[in-house]
């Protein structure tokens, strides 16, 4: 179980990589658009899990194995914890305060929506 867990994080972790590759990085004083498509795509992710695991659709390991493997990999809270800072060290309060609340409001949404998407198909 530990190294599928830690196979799956590592393929979370180069998709992150990526996702934020492909995304432009904009000014260094904007939000970065790389960290908030991954969290909240992540986080949709783990609520569709959720779901699924619910609903008897999905196995208690593969739950363990996509969410904390996977999506333990993929999401990144550090990264925006320390993309706050820097905003704030950049003199960018608002933005900053705006990046941490919108971050913690969105995401959990989205794993909310995940979990409403996932019982919804799952019946």
């Amino acid at each position: 179980m530990i190294v599928l867990v830690a196979l799956a994080g590592g393929l979370g972790a180069a998709l992150r990589y990526t996702v934020d590759a492909l995304l432009p990085a904009g000014d260094v004083d904007a939000v970065p658009r790389g960290t908030v498509v991954v969290n909240v795509s992540g986080s949709f992710l783990a609520g569709l899990l959720g779901a699924a695991l619910g609903a008897g659709a999905l196995a208690p390991a593969a739950y363990v194995v996509g969410v904390a493997g996977f999506c333990g990999g993929y999401t990144t809270f550090s990264t925006a914890s320390l993309d706050a800072v820097r905003l704030l060290q950049r003199g960018r309060v608002g933005a900053a305060a705006g990046y941490a609340c919108g971050t913690l409001l969105t995401t959990t949404a989205a794993a909310a929506a995940g979990a409403l998407v996932g019982a919804w198909v799952l019946g």
